[in-house]
């Protein structure tokens, strides 16, 4: 098992031994590439499964992000599922980024864009997040991702967050309600496998009936 910090690293060290890895995502049975030196390289993580089995069908189009995007099983399911959309992957870690860029390729998918934070455009909105982000890289950077993309959701629009439950969920929605302005909600909209998933509205302001994915 490669140790956590190389997730986290611009540039992991030794050789990526890439490989071919069948999975089926948005329905479809495909093979994509993944590496040494990115999180999860074996197979679709349990988290992700969980997010991936909680959210609903993303938004048509528009601008859609995959924070922490890894080799990209978030990314290539919301590219296949939302072909009209531009679906920014990002992620600090090159070789991720590089593999993302890979099996979007070898998917047909051109509406993939894999970048790091800083090459993400100002002025882009999204008009949904979707993220299992990366819990281990401690607290204080972890909150500081999430002050600098939650602000970037169209008015309207929906994060989801798959966090596990033993590394801090509650708390980590609790910190959300606290430090963000009324105008967001925060809700856990499912619960499985030792995992939550966590979702955040930016309102419009009026008052709207929200419908929370079943547990």
């Amino acid at each position: 098992m490669v140790p956590a910090e190389h997730y986290f690293s611009a540039t992991p060290a030794g050789a990526p031994g890439f490989r071919p890895l069948p999975v089926r995502l948005a329905g479809r049975e495909v093979i994509v590439t993944t590496a040494n030196g990115v999180f999860s390289p074996e197979r679709v993580d349990t988290g992700t499964q969980v997010l991936l089995g909680s959210v609903p069908a993303p938004p048509p189009g528009g601008d859609l992000l995959d924070l922490g995007c890894g080799w990209g099983p978030v990314t290539l399911t919301l590219a296949m599922e939302s072909p009209h959309s531009r679906v920014w992957a990002v992620d600090v870690n090159e070789r991720a980024l590089d593999l993302v860029r890979r099996n979007a390729a070898s998917l047909g998918l051109d509406n993939v864009t894999a970048c790091l934070p800083d090459e993400v455009p100002a002025d882009v909105r999204f008009m949904t997040i979707w993220s299992n982000p990366p819990i281990r890289v401690g607290k204080n950077e972890l909150h500081a991702m999430l002050l600098h993309w939650l602000p970037r959701l169209d008015v309207g629009a929906d994060a989801w967050l798959v966090v596990q439950r033993n590394l801090g969920s509650d708390s980590l929605q609790r910190w959300m309600q606290a430090e963000f302005p009324a105008d967001y909600s925060f809700l856990r909209a499912a619960t499985s496998k030792g995992y939550r998933v966590l979702r955040c509205r930016r309102r419009t302001g009026f008052t709207e009936a929200i419908t929370v994915v079943p547990k």
